[in-house]
C-alpha cells in the first residue's frame, strides 16, 4: 500500500455512510451513481476489504467500513483545514455563543459539526446558561450570540428558527401523575415553561405543589426519571424512560416552545452571519425526538441501527 489513499474516494465512502444510500449520495457528490459504485470498488480494491455487504433489503457497513469511516473523517477535517489555513479568504477569529444545557445536548452536536466543517480555523467559546442570563450577555456584549428558550427576554428582537411542542412529562416506571396532588419539577420562576405549566394546571382545576426548582432542566429531567414528580419540558429533553402526559391521561394540551437566536449588535461580519446561518439549518433539518413511549411501526428499508454506523438503503 505503497500510493496514497484517494480523498475523493473517501468523501464518497463517507458520503454514502451519511445519506443512508447510494443514489443519495450521487447526488451529494454531483457524480453518476455508476461512478460512486466504481469508486467503491476502486477503494476496496486498493483496501483489500469489502466495506458494504448486502443484507435484506439494506446494504449494511462492514466491520472494516466502520473501521475506515473514522479514518476518513479525520482525513477529511485534516484536509479541509490546511486548505483553509493557506485560503486567504477563510473565515478565521473566535466566537462567543450561548445556549441553555437541554438545548446543548439535543442540538450543540449538529451545529458544531456542521459550522466547524465549514470554518476550521474559527474558535467557538461556549457558554450554558438559562435564556435570561443568556439575552442579558448578548445586551451587554459578552456573547455575541445565543439560542434562547425564552423569546421575550433581553432588548434584542430574536428570529425563530424552531418551534418544538411542550409536555408535562412523568417517568414511565411510576404513577407520579396520579397523585391527587400534583408534585412538579419546574424552572424557576421567570422560566416560560414554567408559567405555561402552571397556567395550564390552574385553567383545569388541578391542585399541585412544586417540589423541585432548578434552571437547569437536566435537575428538572432527574426528578421526572426519578419518579418523584412531574416536569414541564419540551420534546427535545425527552428521554428514555420518561413518557408524555396527554389529554388521555388528563393533562391539557401545552403550547408550543419557541426557539429563537439573537446576536449581539456589536457581533457583525461573515463568522457571526455564518455561525447563523448554520445554527438555522441545524435546527430547521433535525427531526422531532423519538418518542420511547409510543413507538412506531418500521419499514421494511428502515436504517439498521447495530453497533456498526448504519445501513443503507439498497438500491
Amino acid at each position: 500500500m505503497a500510493s496514497p489513499i484517494d480523498l475523493d474516494q473517501l468523501r464518497t465512502f463517507v458520503a454514502i455512510v451519511d445519506a443512508g444510500s447510494f443514489t443519495k449520495a450521487a447526488e451529494e457528490v454531483f457524480k453518476t451513481q455508476s461512478a460512486v459504485s466504481m469508486q467503491i470498488r476502486r477503494l476496496e480494491d486498493r483496501l483489500g476489504v469489502s466495506l458494504f455487504e448486502r443484507n435484506g433489503r439494506t446494504i449494511e457497513v462492514t466491520d472494516a467500513g466502520a473501521r475506515l469511516l473514522a479514518y476518513a473523517r479525520r482525513m477529511l477535517s485534516l484536509s479541509r483545514e490546511t486548505l483553509s489555513a493557506f485560503d486567504p479568504d477563510a473565515i478565521q477569529g473566535h466566537l462567543r455563543i450561548g445556549l441553555p444545557d437541554d438545548y446543548a445536548e439535543r442540538f450543540l452536536p449538529e451545529i458544531l459539526a456542521r459550522f466547524t466543517r465549514s470554518n476550521p480555523l474559527v474558535e467557538l467559546q461556549i457558554a450554558c446558561e438559562p435564556s435570561s442570563n443568556l439575552a442579558d450577555h448578548v445586551d451587554k456584549g459578552r456573547l455575541d450570540v445565543a439560542l434562547v428558550a425564552d423569546c421575550t427576554v433581553g432588548s434584542v428582537v430574536p428570529e425563530i428558527v424552531r418551534h418544538e411542542p411542550l409536555h408535562f412529562m412523568t417517568s414511565a416506571a411510576h404513577d407520579v401523575h396520579e397523585e391527587e396532588v400534583l408534585p412538579l419539577a419546574l424552572g424557576r420562576h421567570t422560566c416560560p415553561w414554567r408559567s405555561e405549566g402552571l397556567k395550564a394546571l390552574d385553567d383545569a382545576g388541578r391542585r399541585y405543589k412544586v417540589l423541585f426548582s432548578s434552571w437547569s432542566a437536566q435537575i428538572v429531567a432527574s426528578a421526572v426519571l426519578s419518579g418523584l414528580a412531574v416536569g414541564v419540558l419540551p420534546e427535545c429533553a425527552l428521554r428514555p424512560g420518561m413518557r408524555v402526559l396527554g389529554e388521555q391521561d388528563g393533562f391539557p394540551r401545552l403550547k408550543d416552545n419557541e426557539i429563537g437566536v439573537i446576536r449581539s449588535r456589536t457581533a457583525e461580519g461573515p463568522i457571526v452571519s455564518a455561525l447563523v446561518d448554520h445554527i438555522r439549518d441545524s435546527l430547521a433539518n433535525l427531526p422531532a425526538s423519538d418518542r420511547p413511549a409510543r413507538p412506531k411501526s418500521l419499514p421494511e428499508t428502515r436504517i439498521v441501527r447495530s453497533q456498526r454506523p448504519r445501513a443503507v438503503a439498497a438500491e
